[in-house]
């Protein structure tokens, strides 16, 4: 084998041992004793900012580490270059769950994730023009055409059921495991061999389908793939730096399998704006206010303003932005299915299934596919796995694309 692949081989298994403390979402995530009190001080009709007490954390030596991996990997290899990328992505989580309760999480959460005012990729609008498009979508939309079963709440237990069954038989076998978890604040958390769900909670038929192709089929699939990578086995763990594909990855399957509704792009844009929000000096109160009069319940209004609260005082002018990406990351996936089919390189959209990489990694690492060095994705969802059914999908929406809808609006009133 090549000295350089094993050269980066022996660093990333470095990284891989360097980062296993700096568990950046469930270090900066609420307890879930939390809630009752401020929905207890909400319906006395005098809610009381939380105060949330977050362990102190010192990553020295990882970063450290993390340094010397950094300084030895060759820029010039793609490898190298990942390996680069990724330890200062590495770092700048270790830095902002070092200074957890403090302001200063915030501008470590920027670098790491963007905000509500960056442009979509292709210099589109922002991230909040797109959020605010959607939650005005979902507004206008008469309710009333919802389907009989879309408004059946369904149990946690009986979801849990539901998804096991979907998941032995994509896998043919007991491969993930999905679980009950009362301590859990948001509904759903997914691991590359487990996916738990808070137990208590209701959900609706179209969550069962979203927690299937988003959670499952992606963030888990993604993660077990990265296991089977012999010589980058860091490729199975949630880097922030892939956060924006992950996440528009898992979206997009949402989307292009008929598996998401529009209130849930209300929901995604609902934590974009409530973000903006947070930054521009809102607290934890009037945040909380936004949700909920946005039409979700008190326990859900909680669990998304937490959300944005996570890591940072809840006095309002900060913020954690992770939820800015999931737009911003779905409109780049979807773009980067495009460009792959029109360049006749579909190969690469089932590559990013390989690992969790970043739509650059993909592109970078073909000729470690090529020769064998890094793994092909030993499981696909069907929607990837179908080349002609998504390449069909793909055509139709570069077309549909060139279609002036505003033509269409303006041809229209003057035939009337």
């Amino acid at each position: 084998m090549q000295a350089d692949i094993v050269h980066h081989a022996a660093l990333d298994a470095r990284l891989v041992r360097a980062v296993r403390g700096i568990k950046l979402l469930s270090l900066a995530s609420w307890p879930a004793d939390a809630q009752a009190p401020f929905l207890a001080g909400v319906a006395r009709g005098q809610p009381v900012l939380p105060v949330i007490e977050y362990p102190k954390l010192e990553f020295g030596d990882a970063r450290r580490e993390l340094a010397a991996v950094s300084a030895a990997a060759d820029e010039a290899h793609p490898l190298g270059r990942y390996l680069r990328e990724s330890a200062h992505s590495w770092d700048i989580a270790a830095q902002l769950l070092e200074s957890l309760g403090s302001p200063q999480v915030t501008s470590h959460s920027i670098a790491l994730f963007g905000t509500p005012e960056e442009c979509l990729p292709g210099d589109g609008p922002t991230t909040r023009d797109a959020a605010r498009h959607f939650i005005t979508i979902a507004n206008d939309l008469d309710h009333e055409l919802l389907a009989p079963e879309e408004q059946i709440p369904v149990s946690a237990t009986a979801l849990q059921l539901q998804l096991q069954a979907d998941l032995d038989d994509f896998f043919d076998g007991r491969v993930i495991t999905v679980e009950l978890d009362p301590t859990l604040i948001a509904k759903a958390a997914a691991g590359a061999t487990r996916i738990r769900l808070r137990h208590g909670a209701a959900f609706s038929d179209y969550d069962r389908r979203q927690l299937l192709q988003h959670e499952a089929l992606v963030h888990s699939l993604t993660a077990l793939n990265g296991r089977e990578q012999v010589h980058l086995p860091s490729l199975a763990l949630s880097s922030p730096r892939v956060t924006a594909t992950q996440e528009g990855l898992a979206t997009f399957a949402e989307q292009i399998t008929g598996s998401i509704d529009i209130e849930r792009m209300k929901r995604i844009s609902l934590r974009i704006e409530a973000v903006a929000m947070a930054l521009a000096g809102a607290d934890f109160v009037e945040v909380f206010r936004y949700f909920a009069d946005a039409g979700q319940n008190p326990a859900e209004s909680f669990s998304s303003a937490q959300r944005v609260f996570r890591g940072v005082p809840t006095s309002g002018g900060a913020a954690f932005t992770k939820d800015t990406v999931y737009l911003r990351g779905l409109v780049g996936v979807h773009t980067f299915f495009r460009h792959s089919l029109q360049q006749d390189r579909l190969r690469l959209c089932r590559r990013l299934f390989a690992g969790k990489m970043t739509l650059e990694d993909v592109a970078g690492f073909e000729p470690l596919f090529e020769s064998g060095v890094l793994a092909p994705p030993r499981w696909l969802p069907r929607w990837v796995s179908r080349a002609s059914g998504l390449a069909g999908m793909l055509a139709f929406s570069l077309f549909a694309n060139r279609i002036r809808l505003d033509r269409l609006s303006a041809d229209a009133v003057s035939a009337d």
